[in-house]
């Protein structure tokens, strides 16, 4: 062998001492030692009542562990909040109701001081006064259909389609009324 030159894992290990056949054998894997009276005692009996079971009338027994008392108070106080967030939400619900109440009483008010200046000018001011009225009465019971199908989740283009086709219908409608009315009342000056 030439010195300096790498020798193999194998070319080492056979320099060394010799091994007994013992020595070279793999170790035993470990044994495991079973006794009749040890192997089946600690299963369970699945044709007997389960610890997981619970009865049905568990809710209504008495309270005998402090477990049962935590679950007791958690779905009272749980209990407790979902009514204050009902009769929060009913509140609300009441003081938008006055809110919006308060708010036509107000339009209502407009109207009547815009009708009483509209109808000292004569017919033309009375016209205008009932175009007005026809389309905020008639946009405003649109909206209400619409925001009712809106809050069942029924809104959608073909509804809102059908909404302008009665704008524009009630508008040519009127265009022409009032273009008659207009006609009638220039051949009358």
């Amino acid at each position: 062998m030439v010195e300096g030159s790498i020798m193999s894992y194998a070319e080492v290990a056979s320099k060394g001492p010799k091994q007994s056949p013992e020595e070279a054998a793999a170790p035993q894997p470990p044994q495991v030692n079973q006794t009749t009276a040890s192997s089946t005692a600690s299963l369970v009996d699945v044709d007997s009542p389960s610890v997981h079971t619970v009865p049905s009338d568990y809710p209504s027994q008495e309270i005998k562990t402090d477990t049962q008392a935590a679950r007791v108070e958690r779905e009272e106080e749980a209990k407790r909040k979902k009514e204050e967030a009902e009769r929060a939400e009913a509140d609300l619900a009441k003081k938008k109701a006055r809110a919006a109440a308060a708010k036509a009483r107000r339009a209502e008010g407009w109207l009547a001081k815009h009708f009483e200046t509209v109808s000292e000018g004569g017919t033309a001011g009375a016209l205008a006064l009932a175009n007005i009225v026809a389309v905020v009465g008639l946009s405003g019971w649109l909206g209400f259909k619409a925001w009712g199908l809106y809050d069942r989740g029924r809104l959608g283009w073909r509804e809102a389609g059908i909404g302008l086709g009665v704008l524009g219908a009630v508008g040519a409608v009127e265009g022409v009324f009032v273009n008659y009315l207009s006609h009638a009342k220039g051949k009358q000056q």
